[in-house]
């Protein structure tokens, strides 16, 4: 492959973009499941306490006094459809939580992507035969293996951090229900903070692998970018001919000024500066045409032919060319020297410009 068939540039912002109207953005598996943990955890550590204090009432009937519970089937059917709804009802904060914490985290990730092509229907999809190779391809292969590391160091994790509290069973029996429930909660809040620790970690790790697999797959040939600079800026070649009429242009303007200026400041050769002047119209001496060597020559050549003043001062027409653009009236550090040129000229004519 040659070089400019590689693909070793970084996609450009234009390719990117594309990309995501296309539904191709970053994306990182691990990043979500640790939003939605994240968000439980917190929701469970700071609602935790609240939840519960109002969770004891409705399960210490169930936990405490299951005798009391009526078992015809319509009492049953009445006590569990209340107790699941209850239950329901003042968990329902921490799966909130936990979906706003997940939305926030893809967002961060991703953006807010909307791309309807990505989700209009295709019907290779249905082939059975793209769809087994996408299940047994190399990228499959390695997010199995992943989770099932994952899943090992989740295990090895929590292990050790419920293991110190295992010797606490053996009290257990003598304890009442609501006090089980205590316990089952403290299991509960040790193994989200070892899972919370471990998905951290593999979330920030997955999130740059995956970065780097995303640049990878849209990473450019130097041909592609060259051929992007060209659609979007325009064939070099075509755009250095405009700039060359463009220029060419501007020059002929340029010398039909020649003709009706006060005079030429020139340093013989290389620079000449037309400058035009009336006391009537103008407030300051105006630059109407200056150019370097060869277009330096043809001004005065103009000049000459239309009988304009020609005055050799080389500083003052260097300073000129370098400070006064086109069309542009000259500033006030020049005016002595200017006057004492346009002095000079209307001498020669008798008093006028």
């Amino acid at each position: 492959m040659s070089e400019d068939q590689e693909k070793t540039e970084e996609p450009t912002s234009k390719k990117l973009d594309k990309a995501r109207t296309e539904g191709q953005v970053l994306q990182s598996s691990e990043v979500k499941n640790w939003g939605v943990l994240l968000g439980a955890s917190f929701s469970m550590f700071v609602m935790g306490p609240w939840i519960m204090g109002h969770l004891k009432p409705i399960l210490s009937t169930f936990l405490e006094s299951p005798h009391a519970i009526r078992l015809d089937t319509g009492n049953v059917s009445v006590f569990f459809s209340e107790l699941i709804r209850d239950v329901g009802l003042w968990t329902s904060p921490i799966f909130l939580v936990a979906i706003i914490v997940a939305f926030a985290t893809n967002v961060g990730v991703s953006g807010l992507v909307y791309s309807p092509k990505k989700m209009a229907p295709k019907l290779n999809r249905l082939d059975p035969i793209k769809g087994t190779q996408k299940i047994i391809s190399l990228n499959s292969i390695f997010e199995f293996v992943k989770d099932f590391v994952k899943l090992c160091i989740v295990g090895i994790v929590v292990f050790t951090v419920v293991m110190p509290m295992f010797s606490d069973l053996t009290t257990w029996p003598g304890l009442a229900p609501i006090q089980i429930l205590d316990r089952m909660g403290d299991f509960g809040a040790a193994i989200l903070v070892g899972t919370t620790a471990v998905l951290t970690v593999l979330a920030f790790f997955d999130f740059f692998y995956q970065k780097y697999t995303f640049i990878k797959k849209l990473k450019m040939s130097k041909q592609e970018v060259k051929d992007e600079n060209k659609n979007t800026e325009g064939d070099p070649q075509i755009k250095g001919r405009l700039r060359r009429i463009r220029m060419e242009r501007a020059r002929t303007r340029m010398m039909a000024n020649v003709p009706d200026a006060s005079v030429i400041v020139t340093n013989p050769t290389h620079y000449s500066v037309a400058l035009a002047y009336s006391e009537d119209d103008m407030a300051a001496p105006t630059v109407v045409a200056k150019g370097v060597d060869s277009l330096a020559l043809k001004i005065r050549e103009v000049a000459e032919e239309a009988d304009v003043p020609i005055v050799e001062n080389p500083p003052l027409a260097r300073a000129l060319y370098a400070t006064v653009e086109l069309e542009e009236e000259i500033p006030e550090e020049h005016y002595k020297p200017v006057a004492e040129v346009i002095g000079y000229v209307m001498r020669l004519k008798g008093g006028s410009l």
